[in-house]
């Protein structure tokens, strides 16, 4: 299973550095990683992307979502906002669909605050945050 390593390599002696390494992000393949549980997501989620790559262009970043998720134990408590057609947005619900989209993001944030540029990226191209612009 693939694994995404971050700020890693301070125990390389080929490697330098004169941020310790903040930033760095590199992606170490490991078969034996993992629950069978989460082999068997990942597997699904490449599955389909496969079948899906020429209609959708992106991978979305899903085996690094997942990951991150899975490491924060990140459970969503906000419940979804659900606006049926010609129906009325408050500053209620626009209030807590931006709660819901920052608690998510926040949860996705790396402990060396790298991440930042992929949530700029997402929050003008991701339908779920269409709802904050």
């Amino acid at each position: 299973m693939w694994r995404l390593k971050i700020g890693e390599g301070s125990n390389d002696p080929y490697l330098f550095s004169t941020n310790n390494f903040a930033g760095r992000q590199t992606w170490v393949f490991d078969p034996e990683a993992g629950t069978p549980e989460e082999r068997a997501e990942v597997e699904e989620a490449r599955q389909n992307f496969y079948k899906n790559r020429r209609q959708v262009r992106a991978s979305s970043d899903l085996l690094w979502r997942m990951q991150f998720l899975r490491e924060k134990n990140f459970k969503q408590t906000i419940p979804p906002i659900k606006i049926e057609d010609g129906g009325e947005i408050t500053d209620e619900k626009a209030t807590n669909a931006l709660r819901r989209a920052v608690h998510f993001f926040a949860a996705l944030q790396s402990s060396d605050v790298a991440q930042m540029r992929n949530f700029i990226k997402n929050m003008f191209n991701n339908d779920c945050n269409q709802v904050m612009i």
